[in-house]
Formats: C-alpha cells, structure tokens, sequence
C-alpha cells in the first residue's frame, strides 16, 4: 500500500505517524526527510522481532552510530528494573539529549522506551516503531509512557510525545491470531466511542479485516488512528475528554493486575472483557438501550473467543479485582470512576460508583 502520512499535533509537540508497508527498510531515509538528526541511536528491540526486520533496520541506518539493547517484553518485565537497564546503557555510552532511542515492538517497548527517552537528562529524542496490531493503533500515538508496580498497571509514568511514529504493516503479518484479536480490540473501542460509521465498516467486514486483507485492515488501522489522534489533540494530558479512551479499561486493568499480568490473559483481551463489562454495567444502569446493546454484544461474541470473565475468575477473586479498581488513575476520590456507554459514538464519562456497587454488578456477573 502506499504509505499514509498522519501528523499529530499537541501543546507540546507536532509528529508525524507514517503508516504503510516495508517502512523498516526506509527509516533512514524518512528520519532524513523529517529533519530528524543525532549522531548515535539506542534501539530498544523486543526479543520477539525477526532478524531479517532488524538488518533492514541496520542497513537503513548503515552510516549511524547504533547500540542494540534487547528486552523481553511482558508485562512482569515492564517494570523499573527494566528502565533502569536502559537508562543505565544510555548514560555508559554517554548519549546526548540531541541523541535518539529508537523502540521496535509493542505497546510495552513504546511504553517503557518513552519513558526512558523522556527521564534521561529530561528529555531525549523518542522515535516510535510499533509492530503489532494494538500498538499501532492505540499506545504509539498520545505520548502515555510508564511501568507497572506491583500496585497496579502503569502508575509510574509520563506524557512524553515522540519525534516519529512508524507502523509498518508488514510486521502483522507474523503476529498470531490471538494478537490480531488484540488489536482488534482497540480498534472496536475507539469506533464505539466516537464513530458509529466505523462499527457498521467493522460490522460487515469483520473477517477481512482479521485476515488482514488489504485495503480493508489498512483503512480499520487508518481509521483508528484518526480517532486516538482526535482525542489526544484536544486533551494532551488526561484532563477530561481523553478520559473517553479509558472505556473498559478500568475493568480491564484490573483483571490484568488480579492475575498477576499472567500470559493467560494479555491486555489486548483484557481489554475485551473489560469492554463487555462496561458495555453490561451501562445497561442494566439502563444507560445504553437494549438494541445497541445486544449488537454490539453479538459483534463480539463473532470474534469467537474462547474465554470469558469466568475463564479466569471466580468469586475468590472479588476483592482482589475491586482493590485494583480503586487503585484506578482516574479516580480522585473514594469511588470508582467508569467511561460507560450511553450509544454508539456517544460514551459517557466521569460517572462514579461506590465499592459496593461494582461488588454486587462483579458478582453476578461471576455467578451468573
């Protein structure tokens, strides 16, 4: 495909994000042409990116200083020893802020990769290669960056823009399928927050847009970017609307620390359930009404999954949940603060619930 400029512009910092096929063998050439310089570069690799992507980058990058630094991206890993790990290379081979830290991998490298760019001597020049399907869509564009604690899922981090995003598709093209539906996940969340024109494009070419076929996975991809794009421009830091891309994401992260962040249960599908919860909390609180409901409802239950909230939870587990859930960025007072549904393209947010109430809902949903 030919490739899709997008330019993302904040208070802080305009952007370009470059969305197209083969980009890796170019980078060189498109740092270049967007007036990006340095004179040494870090790349921060997950472990998991195939070699022959890699030598496209190192010879696209032939006449470049380069270190290669590669992590094992989970996100048990992503934690401040891993930082640590990062900022510690960076300060031994004596990088400049003028320098560049390139991430190649997913949403936990993006992550932790800004946030190292960010902390060194405040604030170094953050290139952004996302390589699968959630991070290409979600966390590379908005500038979130941070770590996980044993408290709970990034409460340690920044907002800190990138210089350049790059998402090359060709990297799809060796994720599993449970990465895809992942991604998807995103993808179908941001349609139902604002864009009730890409959930009826989703809903009929669901299967195209899973087997990656081109244009439609590119124009999903595309689509979502625009979105995430819009939210991010009005609201940089979190205020108030960016809150909306937090829609079953309370629920979601909270499934993820409960367990331990276990590779049963990666964010992608967290995300999926802790959609379905928040899309069954805004109904039976008779926010969203039934029709909206059950299609978008029937629109997940056609991705096929073979989980659900009781595949990994029982009752024990409750409190657990909850905990988290309070432990949420966004709450400011005792309560739990939701992004919840009222239809398609029209969420609803900053409304706040006691304990108890999501206890009953968490309940029945894991006893029904």
């Amino acid at each position: 495909m030919k490739a899709i400029k997008l330019k993302i512009k904040t208070k802080t910092q305009e952007y370009p994000m470059i969305i197209g096929s083969n980009l890796v063998s170019k980078l060189g050439t498109i740092m270049r042409e967007n007036l990006i310089k340095f004179n040494q570069c870090l790349l921060v690799i997950d472990k998991n990116i195939p070699k022959k992507e890699i030598l496209k980058i190192k010879r696209s990058l032939k006449n470049k200083k380069l270190i290669f630094l590669f992590i094992n991206a989970n996100e048990k890993n992503k934690n401040q020893k891993t930082l640590n790990k990062i900022l510690e290379t960076l300060l031994n081979k004596n990088f400049s802020r003028q320098d560049c830290l390139i991430s190649v991998g997913g949403g936990i490298t993006g992550d932790i990769g800004g946030f190292a760019s960010n902390l060194y001597k405040r604030g170094m020049q953050f290139i952004n290669v996302p390589t699968t399907l959630l991070a290409q869509v979600d966390s590379s564009i908005g500038g979130k960056t941070g770590v996980n604690t044993k408290h709970g899922k990034n409460l340690i981090g920044t907002f800190y823009q990138p210089k350049l995003v790059i998402s090359d598709s060709n990297f799809l093209k060796t994720l599993p399928k449970r990465e895809i539906i992942c991604g998807y996940g995103e993808i179908l969340k941001h349609s139902l927050i604002i864009n009730k024109n890409l959930y009826k494009f989703l809903n009929i070419n669901i299967s195209n847009v899973f087997n990656l076929k081109s244009p439609f996975i590119e124009k999903a991809i595309f689509e979502s970017c625009k979105i995430k794009k819009s939210v991010v421009e009005k609201d940089e830091n979190e205020k108030n609307f960016r809150k909306i891309l937090n829609f079953g994401h309370t629920f979601a992260h909270a499934y993820e620390a409960t367990l331990n962040y276990s590779k049963k249960l990666n964010h992608g599908e967290a995300v999926i359930l802790g959609i379905k919860s928040a899309l069954n909390f805004s109904n039976k609180n008779k926010l969203l009404k039934n029709s909206e409901y059950e299609s978008i409802i029937n629109h997940i239950n056609n991705l096929k999954l073979s989980f659900n909230l009781k595949s990994f939870f029982s009752l024990k587990h409750l409190d657990k949940i909850l905990s988290f859930m309070l432990k949420d960025k966004k709450n400011s007072s005792k309560k739990i603060n939701l992004i919840l549904l009222k239809s398609i393209g029209h969420p609803i947010i900053n409304k706040t619930y006691y304990k108890k109430d999501l206890k009953l809902f968490l309940k029945n949903e894991l006893a029904n």
